[in-house]
């Protein structure tokens, strides 16, 4: 009980609510305007009604974008107008935030249609999912700042809030024996960080609160054990800010991990995977391949770890993004939708945030042994290859592949994810082009593109100094007839030397490397012997769907370059500068 009643204090000590002058005092001005300016556009908006028939197109035709997109803007608009009171004071949001919250009330489900098995969703199966969770955060974190308010308005409101939040997370979270409790992936802490939000604030029941923060806090622990020694992200930058990022608010407000030497590391993947110019290496599934993501989350947790580096990358992150001078505006540029309790945390520390001094983390040399990803800079080139399996989170056959960076934009890049289907997830994800090694920088052996499950895998053969050799014979299928193939990706000043050294059983057809890159003319940055290979340039530009422009815009190629027939065993030297 002594516990329980610290942790709720710390809340209170950890955030004031949005009576409290902290928020105008501290917070400097066109920090606050921006939030206000922002708000203002939702006054008067009609709440949206989210259409059954859009709900159950992601069972008949399998897309999902059109009722989220429909989703987390409404939720946007929540949070908006919630960061807009706050930040004025004076009541002018509360009308539309109470016309909100009623409108949320009287949805049937908050999560997503992906992760529900009805092509409708019902008032008796409410399922915990992903932003099930998100949205009863955000609703609580509002009924927390605003409290005051609104029982001013109506004390029936936060009550009825109560109950929602019981029903729908508290309850089934509590009895049911999810997956995600167990997994070493972001749904676990993703969940686990908005579930305990929903226990600290809206639990009445001691008894069930306590037996909630020990599930929240096994789940978490759980979660850190599935995770390899060096921290790594299986699942790639992209969905850090939902995976460790989410780990942490776990651990804060429950003050526990902070010394824990893994947990440290798992924060330090931030930073090291970070290219430069705003540029995160980009594999498995991302949908987004710059740090956006990670603006309202990265300071803070280095902040609560004392990383030095990762404090200063923050602050550097906030900066050239603006958010001293217009941080709403990257309300339109978060994945999903702003999330509330995030934004606020962040914004206790804007002082310290003001007197960081920003730098930007631009290592030399990363090694994950675990994950077996390599990184290295040299000159104005940068390198990142990876080995590890094809059964990975998230995962893309793309065991062995490389990017590089000049300058710190891209040059050879990794395609990321296009829009979410129900394909994506389903026992034809490898159809999809993004998911095959063909679309990677990897070699087709004998016309055999990397098989996935986990034991299509690497094997560490060396690493040095901004170099690693790879065996990846074992990432393809036995029908390739590829005894071994040793990858050397080596980075110096002069350019990055790659060399594949290999031995076939049997010679079926050309084996072919493939190199995806956003330049048309980029295949004057290979330089190979013409007596070996032959090259080509393909356009597939027309495979890029929005999400996929949205990161790099309209245009992509792939390069091939096809070794000449003849030779089971060869040895193939090439250079990119």
């Amino acid at each position: 009980m002594n516990l329980l009643l610290t942790i709720g204090l710390a809340i209170a000590s950890l955030l004031p609510q949005a009576d409290d002058t902290f928020w105008r005092d501290s917070i400097p001005v066109e920090m606050r305007q921006s939030y206000v300016t922002y708000g203002e556009q939702y006054i008067g908006k009609p709440w949206t009604v989210l259409p059954w028939t859009v709900f159950a197109e992601n069972k008949i035709t399998g897309n999902r974008v059109n009722y989220e997109g429909l989703c987390f803007e409404k939720r946007r608009q929540l949070a908006a107008l919630v960061m807009a009171e706050i930040m004025e004071g004076k009541g002018r949001f509360i009308g539309d935030i109470v016309n909100g919250l009623g409108s949320f009330c009287e949805e049937t489900w908050w999560g997503i249609p992906a992760h529900y098995g009805k092509a409708i969703p019902l008032a008796e199966l409410q399922e915990v999912d992903l932003f099930n969770a998100e949205t009863a955060s955000l609703i609580v974190w509002t009924k927390y700042m605003l409290q005051k308010q609104f029982d001013a308005f109506s004390p029936d409101l936060c009550q009825r809030i109560d109950r929602e939040i019981e029903r729908r997370i508290l309850i089934p979270a509590l009895e049911r024996d999810y997956w995600w409790k167990t997994a070493g992936m972001n749904w676990n802490p993703w969940i686990c960080s908005n579930w305990l939000t929903c226990v600290l604030l809206c639990e009445k029941d001691e008894a069930r609160k306590a037996e909630a923060i020990a599930q929240i806090k096994k789940a978490t622990q759980a979660f850190i054990d599935a995770y390899p020694e060096d921290g790594g992200c299986d699942e790639g930058p992209g969905y850090w800010d939902r995976a460790a990022a989410s780990m942490f608010e776990v651990m804060r407000l429950l003050d526990f991990g902070a010394d824990h030497p893994k947990v440290q590391k798992m924060a330090a993947y931030a930073y090291k995977t970070y290219i430069g110019n705003d540029y995160c290496v980009c594999f498995a599934d991302a949908h987004e391949n710059k740090a956006v993501q990670q603006v309202n989350i990265v300071y803070p947790f280095g902040l609560w770890l004392n990383d030095q580096t990762m404090r200063q990358f923050g602050a550097y992150l906030g900066r050239q993004k603006g958010v001293l001078v217009n941080p709403a505006v990257l309300y339109d540029k978060s994945g999903n939708f702003p999330t509330l309790g995030r934004e606020l945390f962040f914004l206790r520390h804007i002082r310290e945030f003001i007197n960081e001094q920003p730098r930007e983390p631009l290592l030399k040399d990363v090694w994950l042994p675990d994950l077996q990803i390599m990184t290295a800079r040299r000159g104005n080139l940068y390198v990142a290859m990876k080995g590890g399996t094809n059964g990975e989170s998230h995962n893309h056959n793309d065991v062995g592949s490389f990017v590089v960076y000049a300058d710190c934009e891209p040059l050879f890049i990794d395609p990321a994810v296009g829009e979410y289907t129900a394909k994506t997830f389903s026992k034809d994800r490898y159809d999809i082009w993004t998911m095959q090694s063909g679309y990677h920088n990897l070699p087709q052996i004998n016309g055999f593109d990397q098989k996935d499950g986990k034991q299509y895998a690497a094997k560490v053969v060396s690493h040095k100094d901004g170099q690693l050799t790879l065996d990846i014979a074992g990432a393809y299928p036995a029908e390739a007839k590829v005894k071994s193939w040793k990858r050397t990706v080596s980075a110096t000043k002069s350019g990055v030397t790659v060399t594949e050294d290999y031995e076939l059983d049997k010679y079926r057809q050309p084996t072919r490397l493939m190199f995806l890159t956003l330049d048309a003319d980029a295949l004057k940055h290979l330089h190979f012997d013409a007596t070996q290979m032959e090259a080509t340039v393909e356009d597939i530009s027309d495979q890029l769907d929005p999400v996929l422009q949205g990161m790099w815009g309209k245009h992509m190629y792939r390069i091939v370059l096809t070794i000449k027939p003849g030779r089971l065993k060869n040895r193939i030297k090439y250079i990119i500068r």
